[in-house]
């Protein structure tokens, strides 16, 4: 693997080659599905952990010290792009329109979606509404993270990740649109769904490519995201998804290859069981989350099928066990987890939570997931070694 040389990075690369591992990559904020979610979160943790002082600035995506603590693997890059447009505009203290011209309220933690600019739309709205243009955001953006990648990739020795920076396909229809209004047409009306996704595709592509031009060779690997199920199965059939989402995933997936060699990471909440064939078909190679809640997706069964063929990322459960911060629940979750992934004898696993950990989750919590998971294999690993009394 290019810009190799490292435990971590080596560490790395046999996880994606499915080999035995000293132990699984560690992630804790290498991607946006993996991180604290806000960063009054990261200072409890930072608090809580010990560390006194402002956060180092050599690093803006997590505070530094904590990722060292808990000997994380990944380093985080780059970011969803933004755009100048006459659409922006704040309408009150808790509301804004974006540059697309959805409308978002907080709800006391998050900025939800609440109207977007073509609900009901007709194929003529489609074809009117006009997407921003790569002359509406900021290209010295972009060298400033390549600039960052570029450190991490010759000075550091962690695997180094470029967040995507576009928004999935479906979703962004989605939120366009309504998603009821998105899966009626997907029944109704394949003439509409076409143009949509396509417009939305070829917006992305200039971004795609002027982003990964710039940084495409200083990262490892690079996150996506479009959440395709609910917590009882895909949005829609899986023909369905076939026919109308997977041909603009996988030219996404095709084109953004044509600008860098990193490993190309996916993003979907729910239970997608019967979508996973096709995201290895169509160049995954490492998917998140496990989310273990969700229909079809627990750990065991999905290890047993598709684990010599994708990496998974992620599936210590944020819904149930980690908002608990019962400590004795978390210590068998994370040693059942690893149990059933085996990443020290065959690869293939990542560890984090499946999602990003709220304010639920309390500092105490999440260093005892960290902990227990860096314990447990150091305690394999010694086993294995025969450094510990059998």
């Amino acid at each position: 693997m290019v810009g190799s040389g490292s435990l971590y990075r080596e560490r790395f690369a046999a996880t994606l080659a499915h080999q035995a591992v000293d132990r699984c990559p560690i992630d804790l904020g290498g991607t946006p599905q993996s991180t604290v979610e806000n960063g009054e979160g990261i200072e409890r943790l930072t608090a809580y952990l010990g560390f006194v002082g402002n956060r180092p600035t050599d690093y803006d995506k997590f505070d530094r010290r904590v990722l060292e603590y808990f000997d994380v693997d990944f380093r985080r890059v780059g970011n969803l792009v933004s755009f100048v447009s006459a659409r922006d505009r704040r309408v009150s203290d808790i509301e804004y329109v974006d540059c697309y011209g959805i409308r978002h309220r907080f709800s006391g933690m998050y900025w939800e979606i609440v109207g977007g600019p073509l609900e009901r739309a007709t194929i003529d709205d489609v074809a009117a509404y006009q997407l921003p243009t790569i002359a509406q955001t900021r290209l010295e953006l972009f060298d400033e993270w390549a600039l960052r990648a570029k450190v991490l990739w010759e000075q550091s020795p962690y695997v180094v990740v470029a967040e995507h920076p576009v928004f999935g396909v479906l979703e962004l229809a989605c939120w366009l649109c309504g998603y009821d209004h998105v899966m009626m047409m997907l029944a109704l009306d394949p003439e509409f769904i076409h143009l949509l996704f396509s417009k939305i595709l070829e917006f992305q592509k200039p971004i795609i490519c002027e982003y990964y031009s710039r940084l495409g060779r200083y990262v490892h690997l690079t996150t996506s995201g479009d959440d395709f199920g609910t917590q009882k199965g895909p949005f829609m059939s899986p023909r369905m998804w076939r026919e109308y989402v997977k041909p603009y995933m996988r030219e996404r997936i095709a084109y953004t290859a044509q600008f860098t060699d990193a490993v190309y990471m996916h993003h979907s909440c729910g239970g997608i069981y019967d979508l996973i064939p096709d995201l290895i078909e169509l160049g995954v190679r490492i998917l998140n989350p496990i989310q273990p809640g969700a229909q079809g997706m627990d750990p065991a069964r999905l290890k047993a099928a598709y684990g010599r063929e994708i990496v998974f990322h992620g599936g210590l459960d944020t819904q149930e066990v980690l908002p608990s911060n019962d400590y004795h629940w978390i210590d068998g979750a994370v040693e059942s987890l690893l149990g059933i992934m085996n990443p020290q004898s065959d690869g293939g696993y990542i560890f984090a939570p499946a999602h990003n950990l709220q304010d639920d989750v309390s500092p105490g919590a999440i260093a005892r997931m960290y902990g227990v998971a860096l314990r447990a294999q150091a305690r394999r690993e010694d086993w294995r070694r025969g450094t510990v009394n059998r």
